[in-house]
Formats: C-alpha cells, structure tokens, sequence
C-alpha cells in the first residue's frame, strides 16, 4: 500500500488507511486498532503523499523523510519513541535530515513523523519509494 491511501486526520489519534468513498465523504480504517470511522468532507484530512518537512533548502516529501529512517534503523523501528524529550527527538531528526529548517520544524512535528513511520511499521507499510505510473500493488 502506498502512502496515497494513508491519512492523517485531525483531532484523530494515529493514521488511517482510505477505505472508500462516499457521497458525503469516505471510510477510513485506524491503523491502531482497525476500526471503521466515516469521515465528512468538512474534516481536515491530510494525505501522507501530500506532506513535506521543511529544509534550508527545499521542500522534501515525506517519504524520502521516512526512506532516510528506513535506511538508518536498517529497516527497523526507531531507536527513539515519539514520547522522548525534546532535545532528543531534535537530536535523533539532525542525524537523519541534517538539513531540515530548526525554525518551522517543531518537535510536535518530529514526535509525528517518528510516530507515523513507526505505525506504518508496525502495520507492514515499508515501501516508501515513489510509484511510478498508475501501476498500484494493492
């Protein structure tokens, strides 16, 4: 499953995996405990695909984020959880993004990436690389 699919969506723990659409909205599955919810079309509902974290120079997607922890932890969970302080989290995010931009890149926002990469982990989602085509394979 590719990261097209997978959904944050606020005020909502964890992430959540497209399952379809409706007229008023779509049904999503929580990657936590595989429940159903039927989210509205007024929710804030963002597409994993579609985030980027912030460098000094560019823009950079999050799953060449999440290919950096990958490659790093050998294809592991993280050797830090989201629940560490902050000096820590900030320090283990310097190791796998050097770059990334200190002054719009909260720890909120790290504590979210390593959450998300270790969920996804858990749930067996580890192919971050770049869908070439409309070849799916789900």
């Amino acid at each position: 499953m590719s990261l097209d699919k997978i959904l944050s969506i606020a005020g909502k723990p964890g992430l959540y995996k497209l399952v379809t659409q409706t007229r008023t909205g779509f049904v999503a599955e929580s990657l936590l405990d595989g429940k159903r919810i039927t989210v509205g079309l007024r929710s804030n509902v963002s597409v994993l695909s579609e985030i980027a974290i912030y460098t000094l120079e560019q823009e950079l997607p999050l799953r060449e984020v999440f290919l950096r922890i990958q490659v790093k932890e050998k294809g592991a969970k993280t050797a830090v959880g989201h629940k560490e302080e902050k000096l820590k989290l900030e320090e283990y995010f310097f190791e796998v993004l050097p770059d990334y931009d200190e002054d719009r890149v909260y720890a909120s926002d790290i504590k979210k990436v390593i959450q998300w990469y270790n969920l996804l982990h858990d749930n067996g989602i580890t192919d971050f690389s770049e869908k070439k085509g409309s070849s799916e394979e789900e």
